[in-house]
């Protein structure tokens, strides 16, 4: 859960770190089950929804930049 101080809260426009990036996350969810209701065909859009944005950051963002990261300084496994 993001615990921020509410001064934080109050005078969020952009993450400035992983709590305040949290936070809008689950202040995004939270007003997805204000506007939908506590049902769980809305809390599992919530959940595949969060996944597919996991993924999609791991194909496109963390894959590429590891495999940078694995050329520049060498492979961490033997090719089997």
């Amino acid at each position: 859960m993001p615990y921020i101080t509410q001064e934080s809260r109050d005078n969020l426009v952009t993450a400035q770190n992983g709590g305040d990036l949290n936070y809008q996350i689950s202040m995004l969810c939270a007003a997805y089950i204000a506007e939908h209701g506590l049902r769980y065909h809305n809390i599992s859009d919530i959940v595949g929804a969060l996944e597919g944005a996991k993924q999609e950051f791991f194909r496109k963002v963390v894959n590429p930049y590891e495999e940078i990261k694995e050329n520049e300084n060498g492979g961490v496994y033997f090719d089997i």
